[in-house]
């Protein structure tokens, strides 16, 4: 359903049941004068027992004016007077109450292509659980606005510097033997491991749903690939786990 008017969300939600649907996807028109009750909408639809969960996209305002200038669309809350960066900050506070309701995913730098695989690995998940996402990233190209935690690696041995494994990814075997060896990468590991076994519990009693571990490294290739899997091999029996390689995805694209 596109574009919905809050205040129109419980009765669609009990339509949608009434007549056998048990999955459905809705966007909430900013542009509702209602918009200000939605958290509460939400709350009572959790209050039913239904497992609503919360997208939240969000981008640079930097980005955000340059899509809009290249698409050349017209913002749909853009009236006389007011320049487009004007405008993407009253939708930004108009969307203030909202955004800590459920998952934050900031697309700034995400092609199409990867914000739909990320979408489609979350909403394909049951319920009931927490759902960790261990991203990895390059420093140079920022740091990810929608991570819980950010844990920097830069301080580790770089493969980078070695001919022979700079070619390679965190994900291959050679820099996988490299990084293995070093016993200060064994000690950022157990420390990061200790930190997330003794908090995500408590974050589980918060009533999160969804958790964005980022690990940062310069170029995004090597040290935080291999500790994002490790730390995602860690935690992968315990909970949903969630891999993404940001700077390794962008090199992908064409």
């Amino acid at each position: 359903v596109d574009n919905l008017p809050a205040n129109l969300l419980m009765e669609t939600v009990d339509f949608l049941a009434e007549a056998g649907h048990d999955r459905a996807a809705v966007s909430i028109d900013a542009r509702s004068a209602a918009l200000a009750a939605l958290p509460e909408h939400i709350a009572e639809l959790r209050r039913r027992g239904v497992d609503c969960r919360v997208l939240y996209l969000e981008a640079e305002p930097a980005t955000l004016l340059r899509r809009f200038s290249e698409t050349r669309r017209r913002h749909p809350l853009a009236g006389s007077g007011q320049t487009l960066a004007e405008v993407i900050e009253r939708e930004r506070a108009l969307l203030a109450g909202i955004a800590p309701l459920g998952q934050r995913i900031d697309t700034s730098d995400l092609q199409p292509r990867v914000l739909q695989n990320w979408i489609r690995d979350l909403l394909g998940l049951g319920a009931g659980t927490l759902t960790i996402l261990f991203e990895s990233f390059a420093y140079k190209d920022g740091v990810p606005q929608d991570a819980d935690w950010v844990f920097d690696c830069r301080m580790l041995a770089n493969p980078h510097y070695d001919p022979q494994l700079r070619p390679f990814t965190g994900c291959d075997a050679p820099v996988i033997e490299y990084l293995g060896r070093e016993s200060a990468v064994q000690r950022w590991l157990d420390d990061v491991r200790g930190l997330l076994r003794h908090w995500l519990p408590e974050i589980v009693r918060e009533n999160r749903s969804h958790v964005t571990v980022a690990i940062g490294c310069t170029g995004g290739r090597h040290r935080s690939v291999y500790l994002a899997e490790e730390l995602a091999k860690a935690f992968r029996g315990d909970w949903r786990v969630l891999v993404r390689h940001r700077a390794l995805a962008l090199e992908a694209e064409p």
